[in-house]
């Protein structure tokens, strides 16, 4: 009898100490923040010295991709690990949308829960919110609070916007003024609390998606506006989260990665963001409008300024996340790679990535250094090679993709026609679980 009892507590205490190892993750998910906003990348104006100082002690990515140009189907991408064509929705859902995420969705916060983290979110959802079953609280987050969709989806236009704690309203229509705060104090706060056993706490702002609302002790305080000041807020509170992580010493045991869910919404003019050099922004498959600030930062096998050049998309986090959580084992077909070895600058990163573009249709597909366009969308309205298809670019040489070297390529141009021409075939194929 003592025997036994005797491997039950070193059992236990295998357990135990396998739970201490597994590493905290936190996501911060700016919303339309482009590649050119921050001042490591570039920015003249806006002072962004706690995100700067994240690329300086951790990892930078030059070659990170969300999965989408828009909103919803960013998100759908980030935590599914799959291409945004697979979700059965609108690429921007309404407040009104009958549809959301599906039950039959895997979510990275269910992998994390079922293995014994945490789970938080507090920020924008936008993956439903007509039912209870699209919700956070129903698809593997412990914690919620934040605005369900977008925070331009406001009265008039829309009605009353919810401020919500799980699925019940804490106010209509807050401040927004003071989500950024709130956002970062909840998320401080869950941590504080569930520090002895690992955690995942996803922070996706509401900035700096318009209509802007600095904090108080933000507004008119950046030389690049409005637009300056909400971003120079979101960098004070990642900085107050850094700060409380290492007083904590949580930080080294923790990734923390700090991206955006798309480019800047170049038609608000100056209250809209930069891409930096890259063509375009939000609602298109230039670079401008998914090629994104990444920036993971924190855990003890982070090379301290690391800079990767390496292709790093959205749809990879996922596995990679679980990968360190010790997950492998996937319910539903994904298409994310595990490319661990990224996060300590080692290895090769994606060889090919599709570009979906409005309404989930496939626009281009990258392999390697090549970038072809089969179809291109500008909510600017712009045509910049004035109907020529299919265009090929050299992204080592030309990242702004402002020369077109299909006809020199005709080679290339075929292979890479070919990648999508099977990529539509194969997302017609699978179908999504709403055509089940």
């Amino acid at each position: 009898m003592k025997r036994i009892v005797f491997v039950f507590f070193l059992q236990l205490l295998v357990i135990g100490l396998y739970a201490q190892e597994r590493p905290n993750i936190i996501i911060i998910y700016a919303d339309d923040m482009g590649y050119g906003d921050l001042g490591i990348n570039g920015h003249p104006n806006i002072r962004t010295p706690h995100l700067d100082r994240m690329t300086m002690e951790g990892v930078r990515f030059t070659n990170y991709y969300s999965a989408s140009p828009a909103c919803t189907a960013s998100r759908y991408a980030l935590l599914t690990g799959k291409y945004p064509s697979r979700a059965g929705f609108r690429w921007v859902l309404s407040p009104k949308a009958t549809r959301g995420i599906h039950a039959k969705e895997h979510l990275l916060p269910e992998y994390l829960k079922e293995a014994g983290y945490r789970t938080a979110i507090f920020g924008k959802w936008h993956l439903g919110s007509t039912k209870q079953s699209y919700f956070p609280t129903a698809n593997g987050f412990d914690e919620y609070v934040g605005l369900p969709y977008s925070n331009d989806m406001i009265p008039p236009k829309y009605p009353d916007i919810a401020l919500l704690h799980g699925v019940d309203t804490l106010e209509t229509n807050p401040d927004q003024s003071k989500l950024t705060k709130l956002y970062t104090d909840k998320a401080i706060a869950y941590i504080k609390s569930n520090k002895k056993q690992p955690f995942f706490v996803y922070i996706p702002y509401a900035m700096p998606h318009t209509p802007l609302f600095p904090g108080a002790a933000f507004a008119g305080k950046s030389k690049r506006g409005t637009y300056g000041d909400v971003v120079e807020e979101l960098d004070h509170y990642v900085g107050q989260l850094m700060s409380f992580l290492k007083k904590e010493k949580l930080d080294k045991k923790t990734y923390v990665i700090f991206t955006s869910d798309n480019g800047p919404w170049l038609t608000q003019n100056v209250r809209g963001g930069s891409a930096g050099l890259f063509r375009d922004g939000k609602g298109s498959t230039w670079e401008g409008g998914m090629r994104e600030p990444f920036i993971v930062w924190g855990h003890r096998s982070l090379p301290k300024g690391s800079v990767v050049h390496e292709v790093f998309t959205a749809l990879d986090i996922l596995p990679t996340m679980l990968e360190k959580a010790g997950i492998d084992t996937f319910v539903n077909p994904i298409d994310g790679q595990n490319l661990g070895n990224l996060l300590t600058n080692s290895g090769k990163g994606r060889d090919v990535f599709f570009y979906f573009g409005l309404n989930h249709e496939l626009f281009a597909v990258r392999k390697g250094k090549w970038k072809l366009h089969v179809k291109t969308y500008s909510q600017l309205g712009k045509d910049y090679f004035q109907g020529t298809l299919p265009l090929l670019f050299n992204l080592d040489e030309d990242p702004s993709e402002k020369y077109n070297v299909a006809s020199e390529h005709t080679t290339i141009v075929e292979e890479l026609t070919q990648l999508i021409q099977e990529k539509k075939d194969e997302i017609k194929s699978t179908g999504t679980f709403w055509d089940q």
